[in-house]
């Protein structure tokens, strides 16, 4: 072989040995985010895909993650719906996610998770309550916000320990979050001595609830428990119940948990108790995730900082092991512990990162923090 064969193969092999590094660095790195972007519950989805894109912005300010010449969020549209989720989820796939933070709706997650996890896709659900979520053995399935099992045990306590309500009325929508919520209610009122006067389901998308509301103040109960699947509905809900003249304390649950509650409802919402996740506002992750957020996307909404943190997660994993790997991320995950934007950050082995619900009331137009289930005393 002579001088001048000898020096292309030379450049060539070069070249070769050099393709990974280069194409590591010229790698852009998706983070998918699935929620309802249209439809009804459109509010919280597009939270959702916000917080993500939040979080992108502050590790891009940060100088970004080595390896990777971008970072970009790409969001997709679940609509709330499992089959429309499960496409939504293939279309990332197709596009070569390496994680998902989503979905909203249980109903929706719950499917689309399975979709996912055969592509051994990573999943972080900021919104999805219902506990068969983390219950199934997906290896790659986390949750950072809390669980039904959790939120119900604060309300029936409250509604026990501090109204002293001997009865609740109870009414959902038949989503599998909404419905699930309801249900453990129920069993847990049953178990504590508080007696159900009424279950009753509504249906989504359903605005006039005055066939159901005449039966609760027919029943008088000592609480009204309304769990629905978004704050829209929950507003028009608390007006109509409010022009019945129904006098039973109100009780809601996160999906209602959104500032629209109060822009639609507006006095209608004034008193009215909720289960939500606390969150001290006065850290420094969430003073650093409100910055980047309130400016370009408004004021958070219910699930704003939990998918931020979702987000958040993944980036600082990929970032310690300098991969997207999921084994080597699932790793890391489980291993960081951090004062997140929503509540400190613990994913545990079966993917929860625990729950911490307390009672939060509508109160000059704005929620606040009401009581405290484990100390039973008020803020």
């Amino acid at each position: 072989m002579n001088r001048i064969a000898l020096k292309v193969l030379s450049l060539a092999l070069a070249v070769i040995l050099a393709a990974p590094a280069a194409a590591l660095a010229a790698d852009v790195l998706k983070v998918g985010t699935l929620s309802p972007l249209t439809g009804p519950y459109a509010a919280d989805g597009n939270d959702i895909a916000n917080g993500a894109r939040a979080a992108v912005e502050v590790v891009k300010d940060q100088g970004g993650i080595p390896g990777f010449k971008d970072i970009v969020v790409q969001a997709e549209d679940s609509i709330c719906d499992p089959r429309q989720a499960v496409a939504a989820a293939n279309k990332l796939i197709n596009e070569k996610v390496p994680v998902v933070v989503g979905a909203y709706c249980s109903s929706a997650t719950i499917p689309a998770s399975e979709t996912l996890a055969e592509a051994d896709i990573v999943m972080i659900t900021p919104a999805s309550t219902n506990e068969k979520v983390t219950e199934r053995g997906l290896k790659y399935m986390f949750r950072t916000c809390g669980r039904d099992d959790d939120q119900s045990k604060v309300a029936i306590k409250f509604i026990k320990d501090f109204i002293k309500g001997g009865t609740v009325y109870i009414v959902d929508d038949k989503t599998t979050y909404s419905q699930g919520l309801a249900d453990n209610l129920e069993k847990l009122a049953g178990a504590q001595g508080v007696k159900v006067l009424g279950h009753e389901h509504v249906n989504q998308g359903d605005k006039d609830f005055s066939a159901v509301l005449t039966k609760v103040k027919a029943a008088n109960p000592a609480v009204f428990y309304v769990s629905l699947q978004n704050s829209a509905s929950g507003a028009l809900m608390l007006i109509q119940a409010k022009r019945m003249g129904i006098s039973a304390k109100i009780l809601a649950q996160d999906a209602v948990y959104h500032p629209q509650l109060m822009e639609i409802a507006k006095d209608a919402a004034e008193g009215a108790f909720l289960t939500f996740g606390y969150t001290d506002k006065e850290t420094p992750a969430y003073k650093a995730f409100y910055a980047k957020y309130q400016p370009k996307y408004g004021e958070p909404g219910a699930y704003s900082a939990y998918a931020y943190d979702s987000a958040m997660a993944y980036l600082m994993a990929v970032k310690a092991v300098g991969s997207t790997d999921p084994a080597q991320v699932r790793e890391a995950m489980l291993k960081n512990k951090f004062q997140g934007a929503s509540k400190k950050i613990n994913y545990l082995e079966n993917g929860d990162s625990g729950s911490n619900y307390i009672i939060q009331t509508v109160k000059g137009g704005k929620f606040t923090n009401y009581w405290n289930p484990e100390t039973g005393k008020l803020y």
